[in-house]
């Protein structure tokens, strides 16, 4: 029996996730035996949509002619060409710059650590210009940041989700960690939509202290708080909905019984990699690393991780801004991959980056830019074919054959789909799942974009 994809999410509510998806006949495909090796997905998500147009750039003379030919010193928002960080990808005869505040993770591009997928966003399918313009299925609200994160987060371009694509191939994998409490997903960035599962929850971990009620044994008040909460937690159970969230809640009590030691270490292996002054980002890496370092303790061998870092809307003062929180983007993933590489699992966890959408090539007043489509991102791990680009680089030309309009928004040459699916496919989801965590794949006649 086929069912539409509507009809399949709308299937998820709260209280019958787990019935409506044996119901689809979702169950079975999600089976797995536990896998003898380890693995982590870490989404760095820069909310507020940062400019791509300033972080990769053509350097040779060609390139950087078409950027200073709209991005001149005179535009507010301009990067000297001496002051980028060349990177030659080894699949393409052009020369291309990093952003110069990138300079921490610019030395892993060479040495086959990172990688740049260009110019990818939310499509429904592959599309042309003529049929953008002619409105022919376009994503809905592209240029909304609300809307645009969820769909980089769900991947669902035409119709709202209640789940995200990192908790839905949490779904995929949850058997291969068998028995283990700890949850696949964890969010270091509070409860987001990417997280979310249909038959999985995300354990939303602080970037720094402890969470949860546990007793240490010693806390009288922490005690007495611990025996009143639960005591509320073991009413109302005939309602399925209270019971749920009861049952939600206690978990997590419950994990925090194993997980507060971890985070709350101070005398890490990993911790002294890190210079979280000033870096929100470099924060809640380092508690991803400390959980990653913790797994056999946990018992897992898949884990999906969200972090993030805001402050990228630059509609004004760019320059300054993107230095600031480049820096910080650039120093803390340097950091992570040194702290995989010190665990002995840099080839095992593998970060990628994600944004709102890109922004505008066509300077705004004020020294900014305006909220675009298309978007340059970062993979980064040892298990990544470095060295090279993704995707197809855009001619960087206002009214051109990648602008929808005229201010440089670049019609995407690669889906959020297709990025997410390289992804799921290295962390050991099958073909059969693949359409289950990704409905819309089947739109896109690649699958695979073979960075991984």
């Amino acid at each position: 029996m086929k069912h539409t994809r509507r009809e399949f999410l709308h299937a998820l509510s709260a209280g019958a996730a787990v019935a409506s998806l044996s119901r689809f006949g979702v169950s079975p495909a999600w089976a797995q035996s536990a896998p003898n090796d380890y693995k982590a997905l870490v989404c760095i998500f820069l909310f507020g949509g940062n400019d791509g147009n300033n972080v990769v750039i053509g350097a040779d003379t060609a390139g950087y002619t078409e950027y200073s030919a709209v991005r001149g010193a005179a535009s507010g928002i301009n990067i000297a060409q001496s002051e980028l960080l060349t990177i030659q990808p080894k699949n393409t005869s052009r020369v291309f710059g990093l952003h110069p505040s990138l300079a921490k993770v610019h030395p892993l591009f060479a040495s086959g650590q990172l990688a740049v997928l260009a110019n990818v966003g939310p499509l429904n399918r592959p599309t042309t210009k003529a049929a953008y313009l002619a409105g022919t299925d376009n994503p809905y609200q592209l240029f909304s940041h609300a809307d645009q994160q969820a769909q980089w987060q769900t991947t669902f371009s035409d119709e709202p989700s209640r789940t995200g694509w990192g908790g839905r191939l949490a779904d995929a994998v949850k058997s291969m960690n068998g028995s283990a409490a700890m949850p696949v997903s964890t969010s270091i960035a509070g409860n987001v939509l990417f997280a979310q599962g249909s038959a999985t929850s995300a354990l939303t971990v602080p970037s720094s202290g402890t969470f949860g009620l546990s007793d240490n044994g010693t806390n009288s008040i922490a005690r007495a708080r611990q025996q009143a909460l639960a005591a509320l937690l073991g009413e109302g159970r005939d309602h399925t909905l209270v019971m749920e969230t009861a049952d939600g809640l206690a978990n997590a009590i419950n994990l925090s019984t194993i997980v507060n030691p971890v985070i709350s270490a101070t005398n890490t292996t990993v911790q002294s990699l890190f210079n979280t002054n000033g870096n929100s980002l470099a924060l809640q890496l380092q508690q991803v690393a400390k959980l990653i370092a913790a797994r056999d303790t946990f018992g897992v061998k898949r884990q999906v991780f969200f972090v993030s870092l805001g402050g990228f809307d630059t509609h004004t003062g760019q320059l300054n801004t993107q230095v600031n929180l480049l820096t910080q983007v650039g120093d803390a993933m340097k950091s992570f991959y040194d702290a995989t590489a010190t665990l002995g699992v840099a080839d095992k966890v593998t970060s990628f980056t994600l944004s709102d959408f890109g922004r505008t090539f066509k300077p705004a007043a004020g020294g900014g830019s305006d909220h675009a489509w298309g978007n340059h991102h970062f993979i980064m791990g040892g298990a990544v074919k470095g060295g090279a680009m993704y995707g197809t680089f855009p001619t960087l030309a206002l009214t051109g054959p990648d602008d929808v309009s005229s201010e440089g928004r670049w019609l995407p040459s690669t889906s959020v789909d297709q990025y997410a699916a390289t992804l799921a496919t290295w962390f050991g989801v099958t073909d059969a799942q693949l359409s289950a965590v990704l409905p819309n794949l089947s739109a896109f006649p690649t699958k695979n974009l073979g960075f991984l």
